[in-house]
């Protein structure tokens, strides 16, 4: 039987634990609105009125990638290393492996001093131990509230973690992004390369920035008054990384054309050399490679001049390689056919006053168009041409290029130039048939013979493939549609006359490849001298063709700037060779199987 006296104990029992059930539940709900329902606004008020502190969360710069996906250029995380000098003088607590205090016999804690720290901190760095002690010393010397200074800059991955296992408190780390270009300078001339503040300055890092660039991203936190940051006040907006930009280039093929071009310039003593090879079905470039260039890991080395890409900044007088050019608008505007002859002196003076000369003495003989080209003769090209109005021809010469962009949008393009036709003098008239008196880019002559090869399309120049955003999306770039520049008919008969070139011409035997059909053009372009006229025996020389020339797949171009151990494109004909041939091995071109059909070179 329970009495009064046992129920009042009970009773207080019952009551004294609703009691703390109602004030635990207050506490439980409180916490789930202080770190959950409205945690952000707590947070915000925790940053309006404690020591905040921002720090930026850099993103990696997005990858460059050759047309095989190999990597031209990386993003590497390097860290900076930072010091608390306020905390750093007083040492820190000695732990064992465990990470347990280590205490002395008086069962006090055993403390690291700032000096012995420091030591360890250099053996690391490779620093010397009394220069990392002296960053922190001079710091609380002139602040006793310095609560940042940096101990050293672009540490290694490697490092970092090292300097990370010390377990020092008063450390703490800045991640930064780094680029590495992992082949050296291979594309050099095309990458270009960043500055040491992240900024790009040169190729294709400046030029598609927009497509490698990263979204820095940020982190919020708040410290106590002894440097500490304070758990759960840490709020982050990540970075976004830079895409991933893709060239047309291939980097095995950039690489052994590097090493040809380098080697051949130094041969000719030439000032610069170069080699472009473009896809004929598609017009993306698979190689352009040059000397001197750049190793974007080091461009300091190089001389300012070297930084760049001479091969896209550099315009000149293309010479006899745009003969064909010639050609073409003959049959076309003036009903002319490969067999169609006219009477060549070596030297001729026009109805107009107009003067022309072939570069040799010779005989006065009857020239098809064919041998015009064969010969390479600018009196028998001046002839053919002159069937055709200027305007026409004018307007023969832009749609191949001259005058024109390259659509490449490359900093420092130069802007090539053809004068108006109704502007051209009397002996303009004539110099526009052989390549004289304006100016096209070493890509626009590998265009227009990729545009021969290719029954006349013209396919848009290009260096990039695509650009892949961090979400996974590829953006193209924007090109100029393809163009039928002349007929095929046309087309064809030009590249069966630049056939007979290299199968009649001189340099025959120099640069045949056994088994391949190939038809091409060599150029001697005089240099202007800036004063109005050109340099005295000094020349810009190339040598353009395309294999195999049945069905096309390549054009090859190299080009010397003023060779002093041979003036003219003769010099050109070694690299060529060993150019094309690499070319066709590399990409596994089948052999013809059969002969280059003979035109009559006279008629």
């Amino acid at each position: 039987m329970t009495t009064r006296a046992t129920r009042g104990p009970r009773r207080r029992t019952v009551v004294a634990l609703a009691v703390v059930l109602v004030v635990l539940v207050s506490f439980v709900v409180r916490l789930v609105d202080i770190q959950i329902v409205n945690a952000s606004q707590h947070v915000g008020d925790a940053f309006s009125k404690g020591m905040r502190v921002t720090s930026k969360l850099e993103g990696a710069r997005g990858t460059i990638v050759d047309t095989n996906g190999t990597p031209l250029a990386t993003s590497l995380l390097r860290y900076h290393v930072v010091v608390n000098p306020k905390l750093a003088e007083k040492g820190m607590s000695l732990r064992d492996a465990s990470g347990s205090l280590v205490k002395d016999e008086n069962d006090k804690t055993v403390l690291v001093t700032w000096p012995e720290i420091a030591a360890q901190i250099a053996e690391v760095t490779g620093q010397d131990a009394a220069e990392v002690q002296a960053i922190a010393d001079d710091a609380f010397a002139k602040d006793p509230a310095d609560q940042f200074e940096y101990v050293k800059k672009f540490v290694s991955t490697a490092e970092f973690r090292k300097l990370a296992d010390l377990q020092i408190p008063f450390i703490s780390f800045e991640p930064i992004a780094s680029r590495s270009y992992p082949n050296g300078a291979v594309a050099g001339n095309i990458l270009g390369f960043v500055g040491s503040d992240g900024k790009p300055l040169e190729g294709v890092e400046s030029l598609q920035n927009s497509c490698l660039a990263p979204t820095d991203g940020s982190i919020r936190y708040q410290k106590g008054a002894d440097g500490v940051v304070i758990p759960g006040t840490a709020v982050e907006q990540p970075a976004k990384n830079g895409g991933t930009l893709a060239l047309t280039i291939d980097a095995d093929l950039q690489w052994y054309m590097q090493q040809l071009i380098a080697e051949e310039t130094s041969r000719y003593q030439a000032d610069w050399g170069g080699i472009i090879v473009m896809e004929v079905a598609t017009g993306k470039i698979r190689a352009l490679a040059e000397t001197p260039t750049v190793d974007p890991n080091d461009p300091g080395a190089s001389e300012p001049e070297d930084r760049g890409s001479r091969l896209l900044r550099f315009s000149f007088e293309p010479g006899s390689t745009f003969k064909p050019v010639t050609a073409a608008t003959a049959i076309e505007q003036a009903g002319v056919t490969p067999e169609s002859t006219v009477r060549v002196p070596d030297r001729m003076v026009f109805d107009n006053g107009a003067v022309v000369n072939d570069s040799e003495n010779h005989a006065t003989e009857n020239l098809t168009l064919n041998g015009g080209l064969v010969t390479s003769s600018n009196v028998a090209m001046s002839q053919f041409g002159g069937m055709v109005d200027p305007q026409t021809r004018y307007e023969y010469l832009t749609k191949f290029g001259a005058g024109q962009p390259t659509g490449l949008d490359w900093s420092g393009e130069p802007k090539t130039t053809i004068a108006p036709a109704d502007t051209w003098d009397n002996q303009t008239k004539y110099a526009t048939t052989f390549g004289q008196a304006f100016t096209v880019t070493a890509v626009q002559v590998a265009s227009a013979y990729q545009t021969f090869a290719n029954h006349g399309l013209r396919m848009p120049a290009s260096l990039v493939e695509s650009c892949t955003t961090p979400d996974g999306t590829v953006v193209e770039p924007k090109l100029a549609a393809p163009e039928q520049v002349i007929k095929k008919e046309t087309a064809d008969e030009v590249s069966l006359m630049l056939e007979n070139v290299f199968a009649q011409g001189t340099l025959a035997d120099d640069i045949a490849l056994p088994g391949y059909r190939m038809g091409g053009k060599t150029g001697t372009a005089q240099i202007s001298d800036g004063k109005g006229g050109y340099k005295p025996n000094l020349y810009f020389t190339s040598l353009v063709g395309f294999a195999p020339a049945e069905d096309p797949k390549y054009v090859v171009l190299t080009v010397f700037d003023e060779p002093k151990k041979q003036r003219m494109s003769s010099a050109n004909r070694s690299v060529f060779k060993k150019a094309m041939a690499q070319v066709l091995t590399h990409y596994r071109v089948m052999p013809s199987g059969s002969e280059t059909p003979l035109l009559p070179v006279t008629g």
